[in-house]
């Protein structure tokens, strides 16, 4: 393959000519693009930058004194612009040269800023080279969906000081001193560049398809002195540079916080992390959405799934973005087929026939959950059909499990579940009768009974609500046949392994909202042995890889009154931020950070959905059993304790618009809860951010009753709340 000769030949040239991962170590990346656009660029922790999916990569070098600088001749830093706009910046630093790359997309056009700083008190030349290179950010191991590595320039051309590559353009602001390019057998751009020269070319064609071309820039840097050279990757060259660089680059940024502080939560300064992260993910969220289609990836996922996309339209929506979910749910369902199925997924091919029996829930449930937040009657109105059609096809799964075959013998436990599917990546091998997916179908009736009471559809109402009922029944007969069968403690993600698998069990917690109704002494197993094997993690060098995934169960220990656990696995997975500084996760975390294996997309944004989710779950969550809004159960004592606390407004809820700060010492905290929601039937319960007992409470001036020796409820709103423990 052309990734194996380029490796080979990688081995053979001076280190630092081809890219880290041409070596077989991890390079990690984070994306580049607008909200909703169609071309993400990359840019990896070196300072190479991928113009878009598949296509060639910028690759900075400096010349200078005789020698020329690469990646591997210097130290790295990355940040994001004001520590969470989704414009990152590499900075790369010599004895006496640093060079920073900024990147950032306007309306669809990559940007990119080399800025070059004269480190030491003499004046110095130093030549800039930006090379246009057949090579991905992607590397190669990334083999799914998009193969990374190797890309391919079939032709360069010289264009009035402009590059062109294939359909491609780069400007430059300034104009650049020379611009040359090669064909592989030429020599690659790295060999003339090393020597401080460029091709005499300024037109090739490649029948080998490795071409390789480079801009240059002679700056003359005075002591301490700095100079920006800025480029442009365009498809028509016309469509470069409408205002002056500095001027999109402030834009890009004004634009950016408008859309990522649509809500607010203001934390301490030991808490940044998390806000930084809240922030970054969802830009990430926005960025990898193609127009209306929400997805997980830029390259490996570069697909659609309503799986992704239902949990991923939830931290939107509590993050005061439901415009985008509404776009989502408009044409997601148009790919729903004539007998109610769901696809798992849909891409630039169609909907995917593969069954994956979550989906019909899901859709259901993102139905519901958009207008619990937004109370838009039209949008179940206009959906209604969809949701009886897949309500149909559930009952139809359901049916083929509720025949005399399943209600007796080692078929019982299979008893008016969904059939075996591949919904769960675990599964993917040998379809399972997962658990996964019934919790789903379960979230999809239990909503789907809830917009036919919303919509006056009494007789559809109380059908689903009988399915409903019985499906509940028929998951938790289930979990008993099987623990049994299997003679394990813990709630199994499969019937026929039961398997232990928490991260699929959570479902049942959140979305699933059957917290009440398992079985609590299994609950409290399966989050135990869970929290044991992942303390396990935290000190042993024997494990290779996980998936963040598992954010989601710290949402579960706040729900599960765990707080802190919840705390201790935040923290664990923030040191798995790779590097810190972009505040993203890929889909896999491996132990070795320079392991050349798999890693998914970064940012992985389900990952990143499950982290909005938790994290948001520990702020104010709606608690179903007993229709309760529920707020501060994962606040630590430190971040009240520590000035200025902790303050949220214009929180999206079921219930309203929340706004409330807490703040204190460690004798008393103090609690403001603003009008905006309506309190519902179960009232606002506030948890104690302190693990001692509430000893007093004060409400309105007034003494109040604690409900227990952690929370208070209130029922009126606006009202302070004084909490004291001695």
């Amino acid at each position: 393959t052309k990734n194996s000769f380029l490796m080979a030949v990688a081995r053979d040239a001076p280190h630092g000519s081809y890219p880290k991962y041409m070596d077989s170590v991890q390079s990690y990346w984070t994306v580049v693009g607008n909200n909703g656009g169609l071309r993400e660029a990359l840019i990896n922790e070196e300072g190479m930058i991928e113009v878009s999916k598949g296509g060639f990569s910028i690759e900075p070098f400096l010349y200078t004194n005789g020698k020329l600088l690469t990646w591997a001749d210097g130290s790295h830093g990355q940040s994001l612009e004001r520590d969470y706009l989704p414009i990152p910046t590499v900075e790369r630093r010599h004895e006496n040269l640093a060079l920073a790359i900024t990147a950032f997309d306007d309306n669809g056009r990559l940007y990119v800023r080399y800025r070059v700083s004269n480190l030491s008190r003499s004046s110095t030349t130093v030549s800039l080279y930006l090379a246009a290179r057949p090579l991905q950010v992607n590397p190669p191991w990334q083999f799914l969906n998009n193969p990374g590595g190797v890309s391919q320039i079939a032709s360069l051309a010289v264009d009035r000081g402009r590059l062109r590559v294939d359909s491609m353009f780069i400007t430059t602001r300034p104009a650049a001193a020379r611009v040359g390019a090669a064909t592989f057998d030429n020599g690659d751009i790295t060999e003339f560049v090393r020597r401080g020269s460029m091709p005499a070319a300024n037109r090739v064609s490649d029948p080998r398809r490795l071409a390789s071309g480079a801009l240059q820039f002679r700056l003359e840097l005075a002591p301490s002195g700095v100079e920006d050279v800025w480029i442009n990757v365009v498809r028509h060259a016309s469509l470069s540079f409408t205002l002056p660089p500095s001027e999109l680059l402030a834009n890009a940024i004004a634009s950016w916080i408008s859309e990522l502080n649509q809500i607010s939560i203001e934390l301490p300064p030991s808490a940044s992390r998390v806000t930084n992260t809240l922030k970054s993910t969802l830009a990430y969220i926005l960025i990898n959405r193609d127009a209306a289609a929400i997805q997980p990836g830029s390259r490996s996922y570069e697909r659609s799934w309503i799986r992704d996309g239902s949990l991923t339209s939830a931290a939107l929506l509590r993050l005061g973005h439901a415009t985008e979910v509404g776009e989502f749910i408009d044409w997601y369902v148009t790919f729903q087929y004539p007998n109610g199925k769901v696809p798992c997924c849909v891409d630039h091919r169609g909907a995917d026939p593969v069954p994956e029996h979550d989906s019909h829930g899901q859709l259901i449930y993102l139905i519901a959950e958009f207008f619990r937040y937004i109370k838009d009657r039209s949008v179940l109105d206009r959906n209604w059909p969809h949701v009886v059609r897949a309500v149909a096809y559930i009952d139809s799964l359901r049916q083929s499990r509720m025949t005399d075959e399943y209600r007796s013998g080692d078929k019982r436990a299979y008893f008016g579940l969904v059939p075996e599917s591949i919904s769960h990546e675990g599964y993917s091998a040998k379809p399972m009768h997962s658990f996964w997916d019934d919790f789903f179908i379960l979230r999809g009736l239990k909503d789907a009974a809830f917009i036919a009471g919303v919509l006056g559809h009494d007789a559809e109402q109380h059908r689903f609500a009988e399915m409903r009922d019985d499906m509940r029944k028929s998951i938790l007969e289930s979990f008993r046949l099987t623990m049994a069968k299997h003679g394990i403690d813990y709630l199994p993600g499969s019937v026929e392994l039961g398997d232990f698998d928490a991260t699929s069990t959570t479902v049942g917690i959140a979305p699933g909202g059957e917290l009440r109704n398992l079985p609590s002494d299994a609950v409290r197993r399966t989050f135990d042995r869970y929290w044991e094997q992942v303390s396990t993690r935290r000190t042993s060098t024997t494990w290779d890889a996980y998936t963040p995934y598992e954010h989601r169960t710290v949402g579960t220990f706040v729900r599960l009154g765990q707080k802190d656990r919840a705390l201790k696995l935040l923290e664990d997975f923030f040191h798995d931020q790779r590097p810190p500084a972009w505040n993203h996760w890929a889909e896999v975390v491996w132990r070795d950070p320079k392991t050349p294996k798999f890693i998914g997309d970064m940012p992985h944004t389900w990952v990143g959905s499950d982290f909005i989710r938790s994290v948001m779950d520990m702020f104010v969550y709606e608690r179903e059993e007993d229709d309760a809004l529920v707020i501060g159960a994962g606040i630590p004592e430190a971040w009240v304790t520590e000035s200025p606390g902790v303050k949220l407004e214009r929180v999206p809820t079921y219930y309203g618009t929340l706004a409330y700060s807490m703040s204190g010492t460690p004798n008393e905290v103090r609690v403001r809860i603003e009008a905006g929601i309506e309190v519902p039937a179960g009232g606002v319960v506030l948890r104690s951010p302190f693990a001692r007992p509430i000893r007093a409470a004060v409400i309105d001036g007034r003494p109040a009753t604690i409900s227990s020796p952690d929370e208070v409820i209130v029922r009126r709103l606006p009202t302070e709340v004084t909490l004291r423990y001695r």
